[in-house]
């Protein structure tokens, strides 16, 4: 079975539309793209409740606690690798200022032996539903289909 993970989509209306909350991955593979390189923050858990661990990953990735308002399961979500992300979300009014992402370590550049740490996300910002199926990362997409269903039903 692949990797399990969770995370936290936040939505606002906004006129006739809504708007969702994604992080713009973070790294040097990330750096300067735009398209398919952002997130719903999320991330892999093990022995917790799936929103739980959306809860904590928003916390971690964001550097603030997600609000605390109701969450609806939007469901799971299959990528190519294998990988399953539950999603939940959450209707709110959220400015957190400046990302406080947590870091990772990885070697850079490749094959150099140097250590670099970078933020998991380095920024995040409300899109349109429309901007945001482009932006955020193809295995994800179907949560906005899901989100659309839910707010139309």
């Amino acid at each position: 079975m692949g990797e399990t993970s969770a995370g936290i989509l936040l939505y606002r209306r906004r006129g006739d539309g809504v708007e969702v909350y994604l992080g713009h991955m973070g790294g040097p593979f990330w750096q300067g793209k735009d398209a398919a390189a952002w997130s719903i923050p999320k991330g892999t858990y093990t022995d917790e409740q799936p929103l739980d661990a959306a809860r904590r990953e928003f916390r971690e990735e964001i550097g603030h606690p997600a609000p605390e308002v109701p969450y609806v399961e939007l469901g799971r979500f299959r990528y190519s690798s294998g990988k399953v992300v539950t999603v939940f979300a959450g209707e709110a009014e959220f400015d957190p200022g400046q990302v406080r992402s947590e870091t990772f370590e990885l070697e850079w550049p490749p094959r150099s032996g140097r250590m670099q740490a970078f933020p998991e996300l380095d920024d995040a910002r409300w899109f349109a539903l429309d901007d945001a199926r482009e932006r955020l990362v193809r295995g994800q997409r179907p949560a906005l289909d899901a989100l659309a269903a839910l707010l139309d039903s």
